[in-house]
């Protein structure tokens, strides 16, 4: 886990649990002593929380941003770590946005892969945690969706990848939802450059039709979701032909 990675995650804990022991700190993020001490004292010497003994507590003022906690974050963490290690040397992968792929990011952080993606939040990770070959797609930045979006799909760079990965808001039979149509008409675009299609999904989202349907049951080459799935809708899933994996 790089440091950059790694320091958003514990302030994103110290937001849900207000005070955390070093001990806690080395259980959550999987890391050392040393480097639980050494990012404590790193983001306290910046101001963004208050060393304690043995841990560290939250900072909370007006003009300090709380980071925005992940919904069943351990679970994605999980299928983030399952897509990574399907991802061969030498790949080119396309990761569209959210917090799954921000996780997926840094699991293949250093890794030699190509990675392809129109997320900036996700972007300046590996580019801080010094990814060697990061594409960012271009066009007009969104402050609000934090991505890239182009309209001139005419005299798009020409680009090529073994394996989209992407998420979304909900998936049946009928295939992968998504709510939000700007982010879903740039995805569009990148998916007719994947080979392969696979979809990371927290199992909360089984089974539930939001939005639009963004891409077809039959388009859709693997699926991702935590073991906490319903196992009819699993079952369901998998009669009709999908493959599935459970973190």
């Amino acid at each position: 886990m790089n440091e950059s990675y790694r320091h958003k995650e514990l302030l994103a804990l110290l937001a849900e649990r207000k005070i955390l022991s070093t001990a806690d700190i080395m259980q959550r993020l999987n890391i050392s002593p040393a480097t639980a001490r050494r990012d404590i004292n790193k983001l306290d010497g910046q101001g963004k929380l208050k060393k304690v003994r043995n841990g560290a507590e939250a900072i909370f003022s007006p003009s300090h941003k709380t980071p925005k906690k992940t919904n069943n974050a351990e679970q994605k963490r999980r299928i983030a770590e399952i897509a990574g290690g399907l991802c061969k040397e030498g790949e080119s992968l396309i990761l569209t946005c959210g917090s799954t792929m921000e996780m997926l990011g840094n699991v293949l952080c250093g890794k030699k892969l190509q990675i392809i993606t129109n997320y900036l939040p996700l972007a300046n990770q590996l580019i801080e945690g010094s990814h060697d070959d990061v594409v960012i797609i271009g066009g007009q930045y969104n402050k609000n969706k934090k991505v890239m979006l182009s309209l001139n799909t005419q005299n798009e760079l020409s680009y090529a990848a073994t394996t989209m990965f992407t998420s979304g808001k909900g998936l049946t039979t009928e295939g992968l939802f998504k709510t939000d149509m700007i982010i879903a008409n740039a995805e569009q675009q990148m998916a007719k450059h994947a080979e392969r299609y696979v979809v990371l999904l927290d199992s909360t989202k089984l089974g539930k039709k939001v939005g639009m349907l963004f891409k077809e049951f039959n388009k859709i080459d693997l699926l991702i979701t935590g073991k906490e799935a319903d196992p009819t809708i699993i079952q369901e899933l998998k009669a009709k032909g999908l493959e599935i994996i459970l973190a």
